[in-house]
């Protein structure tokens, strides 16, 4: 698949790290270092505006060592980027820490997954077939 972008950051476009990888590491595209301060949430541009195509989305994800080292995440994970929308690819972090975080430019800030959707049609019921799990939820098949 072939997307368009319009690349207006100092960096390269994003690519896989690996030959199997799914997620597109996303950099900050900043003019000066800025600090997340613990439970802040700051949005960091890309410098990215791509273009989809209809069925698809593109999912904003965490960095799994950005999480694990320094408690950084992506605050609406995954946040989804739509097919018409034509802005700037933003990354809402939060600092879930107790430390302060000093975000970078060019600094790999999340991965952005591409991905296929349907869109549906509503059918209006009054009942739904039955299943042997139901309605349960939340926990219901225990711990162990």
């Amino acid at each position: 698949m072939t997307i368009r972008v319009v690349n207006h950051s100092k960096h390269e476009l994003p690519h896989y790290a690996t030959e199997l990888s799914a997620g597109l590491d996303l950099r900050a595209n900043l003019d000066a270092p800025v600090e997340l301060k613990p439970l802040e949430r700051l949005l960091i541009p890309t410098g990215l505006f791509i273009e989809l195509q209809k069925g698809y989305e593109a999912q904003i994800r965490p960095r799994s060592g950005l999480a694990f080292k320094n408690g950084i995440t992506v605050l609406n994970s995954p946040g989804t980027i739509d097919a018409d929308y034509r802005g700037e690819i933003k990354v809402l972090l939060v600092n879930l820490s107790d430390t302060k975080f000093v975000v970078n430019d060019g600094e790999r800030v999340a991965q952005m997954v591409i991905a296929r959707h349907e869109q549906i049609k509503w059918e209006q019921t009054d009942s739904l077939d039955e299943t042997q799990r139901g309605a349960g939820g939340f926990g219901h098949t225990g711990t162990k």
